[in-house]
Parts: structure tokens; C-alpha cells; sequence
């Protein structure tokens, strides 16, 4: 051992052993003792004036103190908790718990005893052998429909009297009633719902929260420490952790968790797949059915049957829906009336000239300004017309006029400029100086820049406005071989459109930029740009051009696809049909960001946000000019109801039982529920749910 005492003397050197062992003779007055004394005393001085020497050191002795107290300081902050019902979610907080040193034992009706040794858990097929445990928690891990049947058959007598009970389920109220109903008025009670699971919290769980509720804590220290060191396993792990009331807690998980586990399920079976061109809502969508039918129905059900908010939420979303069904019908009819009754541009031109649309030797109709195009081709030499494609081709730069120069045309506009093309534009209204800002000729008057023969026109307008827009094009002051391209968001209604009314010396390329001003902000690299050559012509400098333009989105980092028009809308109408009235279904619930928003909750607030800032007009355009789209607005329709009666059928059987099953005063049963008085419903054994839903006619 180390030995830093003064007292401890160097043991003596042989040459001054035979003094020690011989003392000298001393003289009568002075006794042996007090010579002893002295020799000691002058030593003692001597070590002092000496440098001090380890002479042994035992090194387990510095640590065994500080590694004791270590040991009770860390046992004194240990838990003994026991999980009852050891399924995915029991085993995943259960490694962490474990991780952190805590004990834990657990209980299922299943055998989990192979799981629970991997683990490091205790596992006790008999609940009173856990109970006589004296566990300090006990952890309700159950699911809300089995929940009060499970906290019932626990074996209360064998706990300790102040025993703390902690639920995990996703309703509040709901488990907060029941705690206080079942349990002795010793038991403290913690609420909790840690917004996560196996598959959210696969990372860790920092930045995720944990809701929680002290509905019954005692005044005792001990009480007060062993709460805050259970809620101190979730602080530790990163949990943003928020104190709510279960009554808080229900009203804002009503419309942010059930909702998304609606949309989810809802979304579900529709057998959505990704397709080649999905855009960032499309996945943010399917991310959101994985995550939602990874979770059983049960639980589903569960946040409908236990959270009274729920109907109300499911309500507002019926009627979004059907209200947005309303409006896109409206506008349908409209046009067909305008069909059947008014007098269309359309028909008085076509009755004007008298005359059946001309068709090409390919099968298009021809406009009426083709016969003018026709003729002047015909009267040119083959050689001159050789000479104007050689000349195109001297320059490697192209002159593109931008149709419609609005947010959309603008945004294309500035990346064009910055490839070194020269841009021209027009628009109905007034964009020169924006168009000066940006680099661009902004003529006033088409013909003006039809005159100036762009290698390339690019509608830019809405898809309401293309058929009207392209119809008002002063085409024969165009080049004869002019591209035209389009960027809708639906493909077979523009290509029909040019095919029909433009001449056929016309080049075509039908393209969808599948992003906008809003998703393409940071760059286009990675986004998806869709292109139909449907009709390029076989001249090497025609093929140029064609992939001169596309090069502008290549260079950019698009994705490029090459898809028909027809196989285009096909998968359109299953991705951004389906998201655009997702996105304005849930923008008609006039949803808010809470202080327990979900990730999933957070992915349909963005979807809202960036469906919202598309005018109507596109989202009809969808609709209308899609042939895919009427069908899957169908299957939305039909999955609704497939899924309210899933939920409403499940109600509907808890309410017989309730009704028939259960042995109550027969006056009760003689009348219709929503016969009787409030103080005979309240005698019912019908919950408030019930009532409510009864109530609302949906039963």
C-alpha cells in the first residue's frame, strides 16, 4: 500500500541495527522509556527533514472507494421495470431500457422467452411471479383494444402499494380514465405516447417526440424520482419531450395521427407502385402508405374508436372530398353544356368553312392554314429547301420563343439565357420589364415575333388556354419547319391538339418538366423530364435541333425519359393526379402544424404546401385532359367508402354487443337508441363514441 504518514519510519540500516538492538548505559536519572522516547522524537524530525519514499503501493486500494460509491450511485438510478406485452413495441423500448442498465422483465401471452434472453429481459410466463418481482414500473404495452382487459387481470395485490403504472398507447383520454377507473388511488399514473415506433425510430430517437401526462405522481421524493428518472431514459436518447394534458394530446393527434393513418390506408388500396416518372409528392406519398400499413388495422381502429375527436376529423374529410368532387363536376358540366347549347369558336369556324377537316397522307387533320403552307412548299425548289436546313445548321445555338411568359415561362426562361440561346417572348400581358431583367426580346405582338422565325416555339400557357392560345398563333410567319414543344402536365390532349392543327412540314415534341418554380429552386438536378418526339423530321438538321433543345435539361442533370404520351398519362393519372387531390382534400381541412406533428403529419402539411401554390386551373387540367384520371378519382372514391365501412362495421359490432349481449334493463332495449332521453343514454352501455356516431346517422 501507499503510506504518506510521518509516522511510518524507514526500517533501520544494518550498521545502526546493534545500536537499536543494544542500547548504550544510561544513567540512573534517566529511565529507559523516556530514552525510548527521545530516539523516536529525534527521528521523527529527521524524516521529516527527509524526503518522503514509497515503499509499497496496492493499486486496487485508490479505486475501490470511488468504484463503491460509483456502483451505489448508479444502482440508486436503476429501474426495475416490467413490460407487459412483449410484442415489436414491448422489445423496442425494451433494448433500451436494457442499454441503459435498467432491469427489465417481462410478461406476454405469448412465449417471448428466447427474445426476452437475447435481449438481457427476464421473462415470466406467470404475471403473479412478475408481480411479487416488486417491479418499480410497470409498462402497459398492449394495444388499445385488448388494454383495459389486460390492466384488469393484473394480479394489484402483489405490487408494492405505490407502484408506478405508465401506459404507451396512441389515445389519451381513453387510457387516462381507465388508469383512474381500474387502479387503487396509491398507484401513481404516467400517460405517455413516445410518437414512434420500431420503424420511425430505427436510427435513434433523437428529435422525436415523447408526449407525456403526470396525471397521479405522490408528494414523496422517492415517488417524484423514480417519474422523472423513467422520463430521463427518452430525455437521454435525444426524444423532444412535451408535457401535455391527454385532453390536448387527443385533439391534436385527432387530426394530425388519425388523418395520416387515413390518408395512408386510404392510399393503400389504391395499390399505388412507383412508376418511371414519380415526382417528390408521388414518394413522399408512397413512403406514407409503407409506414401506415406497417401498423395493424387494430391500431388504426383503435385511434377512430378511442379518440372522440376522430369522427369529427373522419367527417371533415368526407365532405373535403366530396366538396372538391363537387367543383371538379361543376366545371365538367359547364363544359358540357357550353357543348351542347352555346356556340363554340369551334363550330362557327367549322361551319364558316363549310367544309370536312383535311387530313395528311399520316393520318392528321390539317388547319385551315395549311393549305397556305402546303402550296408554298410545293411551289419551292427541293434545293433551296436543302439550303435553309445547311443554314440552320451553322449555328449551335437556338432562337426559342416562349408562348405564355408567366411564373412557369419565366423560370424555364432564365436557364435557357444562361445556356446561351437567344429567347423571345409573349404573353397576354404586360412581362417587358421582368423579360428585360431576365435577357429576353419581349415582343407586344405575335406576329411581330412570329416574323422573327424561332427555331423553336414553346407553349408555355395553362392547359384550359393551349387549344385557344395555339389556334390564335399566326403560323404561316413561321419558318415551315418550326418545332413546336409544349410542357403540360397531361400529354395526349397536346399532342392530338398539334397533330390536328398544325401543317405537317411542323417538327413536334411533346415534353413535361416535372417539376416548377417551387421544387426546381435549388437546380434540376435529378428531376425528371419526360419527352415524346412524336413527330421529328428524318433531316440531320431537324434531329439536331430537337436534341439541342433537350440538351438544355440534360445539361441541367435531369433525369430524361423517353415515354409515349399515351403510357405518360397512364402513370400521371396514378402519381400526380392522385397527389394533386390528396394535397387539395387536405388543403380543404385547413390543417395546422401541432406540437406533436409526426413525420408522416409533416410530409401531408409540405404536400399541402406545395399543392396549394398550383391555381385550380392546373389541377382541373389534370382532370379534364387526362382519359386516366375520371377512373382513378373512381377508385379515391371507392376506397373512402371501402374504408369508412371497414371502420363503421367494426363500430357497428361493438354497439350490438353493447345493445344485445350485455344484461341491462330491458326498458333500455325496447327503444331506438336515439329515442331515449339523455339520463337513459347515459345509463346505456353505449360509450360516447357510440352516441356520437349513432347521432350523426351512420349507423
Amino acid at each position: 500500500m501507499l503510506s504518506l504518514s510521518p509516522l511510518h519510519i524507514s526500517s533501520p540500516k544494518p550498521s545502526s541495527l546493534h545500536s537499536w538492538l543494544h542500547p548504550p548505559l544510561l544513567p540512573p536519572s534517566i529511565s529507559h522509556a523516556t530514552y525510548t522516547t527521545t530516539r523516536f522524537r529525534h527521528g521523527l524530525r529527521r524524516c521529516r527533514r527527509r524526503r518522503l519514499k514509497i515503499q509499497s503501493l496496492d493499486a486496487a486500494q485508490v479505486f475501490d472507494y470511488e468504484s463503491k460509491l460509483a456502483a451505489e450511485f448508479r444502482d440508486s438510478n436503476k429501474l426495475k421495470i416490467a413490460i407487459i406485452g412483449f410484442g415489436n413495441f414491448g422489445q423496442f423500448l425494451a433494448k433500451t431500457f436494457v442499454r441503459h442498465g435498467h432491469t427489465v422483465l417481462a410478461h406476454s401471452r405469448s412465449d417471448y422467452s428466447l427474445t426476452a434472453q437475447n435481449i438481457g429481459v427476464s421473462f415470466f410466463r406467470d404475471l403473479d411471479d412478475l408481480c411479487e418481482e416488486h417491479p418499480d414500473v410497470i409498462l402497459l404495452c398492449t394495444s388499445i383494444i385488448s388494454a383495459e382487459l389486460v390492466l384488469e387481470s393484473l394480479p394489484l395485490q402483489r405490487l408494492k402499494r405505490s407502484t408506478l403504472i405508465v401506459d404507451v398507447l396512441s389515445v389519451k383520454e381513453f387510457s387516462k380514465s381507465m388508469l383512474l377507473k381500474t387502479l387503487p388511488g396509491d398507484f401513481d399514473l404516467l400517460c405517455t405516447h413516445p410518437m414512434f415506433g420500431p420503424e420511425s425510430g430505427r436510427r435513434g430517437w433523437n428529435g422525436l417526440y415523447f408526449v407525456y401526462d403526470k396525471v397521479r405522481i405522490g408528494d414523496q421524493e422517492s415517488r417524484v424520482s423514480r417519474c422523472d428518472k423513467f422520463l430521463g431514459i427518452f430525455a437521454r436518447e435525444g426524444c423532444r419531450m412535451v408535457e401535455m394534458s391527454c385532453a390536448e394530446h387527443d385533439r391534436l393527434a385527432a387530426e394530425s395521427q388519425f388523418i395520416t393513418h387515413t390518408v395512408g390506408r386510404l392510399l393503400e388500396r389504391l395499390e399505388l407502385e412507383s412508376t418511371p416518372i414519380n415526382t417528390k409528392g408521388y414518394e413522399t406519398l408512397l413512403d406514407l402508405v409503407e409506414n401506415t400499413a406497417a401498423d395493424s388495422f387494430d391500431l388504426y381502429y383503435g385511434l377512430f374508436m378511442y379518440n372522440k375527436n376522430s369522427l369529427e376529423m373522419l367527417e371533415r374529410l368526407d365532405l373535403a372530398f366530396e366538396a372538391l368532387k363537387k367543383l371538379l363536376f361543376g366545371r365538367l358540366h359547364d363544359v358540357v353544356r357550353k357543348q351542347l347549347f352555346g356556340k363554340s369558336e369551334k363550330l362557327q369556324v367549322s361551319r364558316e368553312n363549310n367544309s370536312a377537316p383535311k387530313y395528311s397522307q399520316n393520318g392528321a387533320a390539317l388547319s385551315p392554314f395549311s393549305d397556305v403552307i402546303r402550296s408554298r412548299n410545293s411551289a419551292l425548289p427541293n434545293e433551296n429547301k436543302v439550303q435553309i436546313f445547311n443554314n440552320f445548321d451553322k449555328d449551335l445555338k437556338l432562337k426559342i420563343a416562349i408562348i405564355g411568359f408567366g411564373n412557369f415561362g419565366q423560370f424555364l426562361a432564365k436557364r435557357i439565357v444562361r445556356h446561351g440561346h437567344t429567347v423571345l417572348a409573349y404573353s397576354r400581358s404586360d412581362y417587358s420589364d421582368v423579360a428585360q431583367r431576365l435577357g429576353v426580346s419581349y415582343f407586344a405582338d405575335v406576329d411581330d415575333l412570329c416574323e422573327e422565325h424561332p427555331d423553336v416555339i414553346l407553349l408555355c400557357t395553362s392547359i384550359l388556354s393551349t387549344e385557344k392560345i395555339l389556334m390564335s398563333l399566326p403560323i404561316q410567319r413561321l419558318k415551315r419547319n418550326t418545332m413546336f414543344v409544349d410542357v403540360l402536365s397531361v400529354k395526349e390532349f397536346p399532342r392530338n391538339l398539334f397533330l390536328e392543327n398544325l401543317p405537317p412540314g411542323f417538327d413536334i415534341l411533346c415534353t413535361h418538366p416535372m417539376f416548377g418554380p417551387e421544387s426546381g429552386k435549388n437546380g434540376w438536378n435529378g428531376l425528371t423530364f419526360v419527352y415524346d418526339k412524336v413527330r421529328i423530321g428524318n433531316d440531320e438538321p431537324r434531329v439536331l435541333r430537337c436534341n439541342r433543345f433537350l440538351d438544355i435539361f440534360a445539361r441541367e442533370g435531369c433525369q430524361m425519359v423517353e415515354m409515349t404520351c399515351a403510357e405518360h398519362d397512364r402513370h400521371a393519372a396514378g402519381s400526380q393526379f392522385i397527389t394533386h387531390t390528396m394535397g387539395r382534400i387536405l388543403e380543404k381541412l385547413g390543417l395546422e402544424s401541432t406540437p406533436i406533428d409526426t413525420k408522416g403529419y409533416e410530409t401531408l402539411l409540405k404536400l399541402v404546401e406545395n399543392t396549394a401554390g398550383d391555381s385550380f386551373d392546373l389541377y382541373y387540367g389534370l382532370f379534364m385532359y387526362n382519359v386516366n384520371a375520371m377512373e382513378q378519382l373512381e377508385r379515391l372514391d371507392l376506397a373512402f367508402e371501402s374504408l369508412k365501412k371497414q371502420l363503421f362495421g367494426r363500430l357497428h359490432g361493438v354497439l350490438r354487443r353493447q345493445l344485445f349481449e350485455n344484461a341491462e334493463p330491458e326498458v333500455l332495449l325496447e327503444k331506438p337508441m336515439l329515442m331515449l332521453s339523455e339520463n337513459e343514454q347515459k345509463a346505456a352501455p353505449c360509450s360516447e363514441s357510440l352516441l356520437k356516431f349513432l347521432k350523426f346517422g351512420l349507423l
